[in-house]
């Protein structure tokens, strides 16, 4: 009989390795929308424009002067006012109602600020490297921190109109603002806390 031929061996299957995806090309619509309690603010960061509506006292009015918004890093608000920050140069801009954190005027140095935080209504900017702070807006929301060190401070907390800045490695803590919504955390122990709600 005639020899059987030997199969024909299938076909290798030879991965293919995966396509690289094109990076996206910039847009010229990176629109961010940010809030206070009565109004907008939406900024495009491609372009530097800032368009804002809304109760003027509450910020619905964008500063149209001396501030560029083309190099703002990060926006933060209280219940009335906006914080504009570029925290390459320190230079911020602030509006809304002044007394409640939308006055942060040009004698404010940001430079080295880290973090920025918030109650209803009064801001505070801290650097986390130096321990310093800045905090403005109505003292009783917290709006004032003169003279305090906040140097090791780990995680900054706050209620509806007071501030706690706690260092978890010591278990120390500072509180300020209005006494009866927080504002008073006096010689009390935080060693071991894991949370703050």
């Amino acid at each position: 009989p005639a020899p059987t031929p030997a199969p024909t061996p299938a076909p290798t299957s030879v991965p293919i390795p995966a396509a690289t995806p094109a990076p996206s090309p910039p847009t010229s619509n990176h629109v961010e929308v940010y809030s206070t309690g009565r109004a907008f603010m939406a900024l495009n960061r491609t372009s530097g424009k800032a368009r804002c509506w809304g109760d003027s006292s509450f910020g619905g009015s964008c500063p149209r002067w001396g501030f560029n918004f083309e190099n703002v890093t990060d926006v933060y608000s209280t219940r009335s006012a906006f914080m504009a920050l570029d925290k390459n140069s320190g230079e911020a801009q602030c509006w809304g109602w002044w007394s409640f954190g939308g006055s942060c005027n040009r004698r404010r140095n940001f430079l080295g600020v880290t973090d920025v935080y918030s109650t209803r209504y009064a801001f505070m900017a801290l650097d986390r490297n130096s321990g310093k702070a800045q905090c403005w807006g109505r003292a009783d929301f917290g709006g004032n921190c003169d003279d305090m060190d906040f140097l090791g401070i780990t995680d900054v907390y706050s209620t509806h109109s007071a501030f706690m800045a706690l260092n978890r490695n010591t278990g120390k803590a500072q509180c300020w603002g209005n006494e009866r919504s927080g504002g008073d955390c006096g010689d009390m122990d935080f060693l071991g806390v894991t949370e703050v709600y």
